[in-house]
């Protein structure tokens, strides 16, 4: 397991807007604070409140507290509208990037449903996920979903990209995207779709063109059987394309068909999607392809689905000034602290976090 500062550590790093005079509490404190009652469970700015007042004089000592009372609801409402969320977003990604030692990063958007209902101006996200842990590395907010291609660019800088695969969906398989991964030192594995017709018509033709049968391919499959489907993968490869193209570093053209019976009903069905990758044959095999393609879905499971499920946040209101954002990478960050050691089934630690709260301080580095 990597080794790595303490979050708390981090959390002191945060700048603080606010002035001298006036202020109450340690910035460091209330951002810990919010970490640990958001691993106890408290979804909202009230609930960390309530989960301060409830713990008494010892624990908001050893957070750093330096007063009786620990911030009531509004405080953490106007520190976390005012908050530079750019600050804290760098400094949290780049800890969860000296944690992570994965290769693969899945690059997706996340809209906050509950904040578009509120009129937010943050109401989606786009994020960038470790294959494996599902640890947030990187994450900026745009206004809505057909904007994430402007905003791929910003995740992009933020991350570590030497010796790293990138995976995106197709709306983010873009020509620059390509060139920005390659000349940061890393590869990428697309899905191509009507988006980009040319080159989903080239790639077609590699595998049910009229010479298609004298071309040069590799192929597998795996097979998966649970929560009532047998779900079967085959994917066909092929770097004919290699010379033919205009897009950076493009090596392999591939081909997946999904096939999906349901064993209750014997229904079956059956998907088909094509895409590109900057990784040759000798550094991915079409079973090396499936995985990477299969493991891009970990930002749904193992994020978002996180997210949602557990933390509410689907539900969650907050629209004040930077406050969607602020909470949404808190979320991240206790998620991707937890998988990091080791913890898999996140629901049933917060239940355990909020019975012993000693635990919760201790994984961010806090001992009593």
């Amino acid at each position: 397991m990597t080794q790595s500062r303490p979050l708390v550590e981090i959390l002191a790093e945060i700048p603080d807007f606010r002035k001298d005079q006036g202020k109450r509490h340690p910035l460091s404190a209330i951002l810990a604070l919010a970490c640990v009652a958001i691993m106890c469970g408290a979804k909202g700015y009230l609930a960390m409140s309530e989960w301060g007042r409830n713990y008494g004089k010892e624990i908001s000592k050893a957070l750093g507290f330096t007063h009786q009372k620990t911030p009531c609801s509004a405080t953490f409402c106007n520190i976390f509208r005012k908050l530079d969320i750019k600050l804290m977003e760098s400094k949290l990604g780049e800890w969860a990037n000296n944690v992570s030692s994965v290769t693969g990063i899945s690059i997706d958007g996340k809209t906050l449903h509950g904040s578009v209902k509120q009129n937010s101006g943050i109401t989606h996200l786009l994020s960038a996920v470790s294959h494996g842990l599902g640890m947030t590395l990187a994450q900026c907010s745009i206004e809505n979903k057909t904007n994430e291609i402007g905003a791929i660019g910003e995740v992009l800088k933020s991350l570590v990209l030497e010796g790293r695969i990138i995976t995106v969906d197709a709306l983010l398989t873009q020509r620059k995207v390509s060139q920005d991964i390659i000349e940061g030192g890393g590869d990428y594995v697309m899905i191509v779709k009507e988006n980009q017709k040319t080159l989903l018509d080239d790639v077609k033709t590699v595998f049910g063109g009229p010479c298609s049968h004298l071309l040069r391919k590799w192929s597998d499959e795996t097979t998966d059987i649970g929560h009532g489907r047998i779900e079967k993968r085959f994917l066909t490869s092929s770097d004919e394309l290699k010379e033919y193209t205009h897009w950076a570093g493009l090596h392999q053209v591939f081909e997946l068909t999904r096939t999906i019976m349901t064993k209750k009903t014997g229904e079956v069905s059956k998907e088909t999607v094509y895409g590109i990758t900057s990784l040759s044959p000798e550094q991915a095999n079409p079973l090396r392809l499936l995985e990477l393609v299969r493991n891009h879905w970990h930002i749904e499971n193992k994020s978002h689905w996180v997210r949602d499920v557990t933390f509410d946040e689907d539900r969650s209101q907050v629209r004040c000034g930077n406050t969607p954002q602020v909470m949404s990478s808190l979320r991240n960050t206790v998620i991707g602290l937890m998988r990091h050691r080791g913890i898999e089934n996140i629901a049933s630690a917060c239940r355990r976090f909020s019975a012993q709260p000693r635990l919760a301080l201790e994984l961010i580095g806090i001992r009593m």
